[in-house]
């Protein structure tokens, strides 16, 4: 199935955030072919979601969609939100470890070493290729959302201490499914 297929089978307006241990966050996401109106619509929901649950960044895994799709915010200004369908790092140096947190994993954060610096391409909404220098926030959501895409999760990032700091917080949300 295509990710296109897959958007379109979907009833947008149902869409809701996916916590874990959702399995469709550890799968890895299929390539959008081309945007369309389902690809415009699923990233207004999205946004609608992002800002509803005061994140920076969503991707499409987060929503129970696998197809190559994120926002990212950084400004938390709705005008600001951008959407990046089948993103590609093609530059990463440096080095950078701060808190991280995740909106499939509330009340968990840690510290999560990423690089300082990236290049990122993707498709617009336009279907246009653009590239992007990122650096601090950007460049950390940019990486936290294209890990989703490949199924990463926030625990694979974090360490054991972390892990078990918020063991109880882990298993409410295994409670919780």
């Amino acid at each position: 199935m295509t990710g296109n297929q897959i958007i379109s089978a979907t009833t947008i307006a149902s869409l809701h955030l996916v916590k874990w241990p959702d399995k469709r966050l550890l799968a890895d996401s299929v390539r959008i072919d081309t945007v369309d109106e389902s690809v415009i619509q699923l990233v207004e929901r999205m946004a609608e979601l992002m800002f509803e649950h005061r994140g920076v960044g969503l991707a499409a895994p987060q929503v129970g969609l696998n197809v190559r799709l994120f926002i990212a915010c950084p400004t938390f200004e709705p005008d600001d939100v951008r959407a990046y369908i089948n993103p590609v790092i093609v530059e990463a140096d440096g080095s950078q470890s701060d808190e991280e947190g995740c909106l499939s994993f509330p009340d968990i954060f840690g510290q999560v070493k990423r690089a300082e610096h990236i290049v990122v391409e993707a498709m617009d909404l336009n279907g246009e290729l653009f590239r992007e220098d990122c650096t601090e926030l950007h460049a950390r959501i940019i990486q936290h959302e294209i890990d989703h895409l490949d199924g990463v999760i926030l625990l694979d990032k974090l360490s054991m201490l972390a892990k078990m700091k918020f063991r109880k917080q882990i298993a409410a949300l295994q409670q919780e499914a």
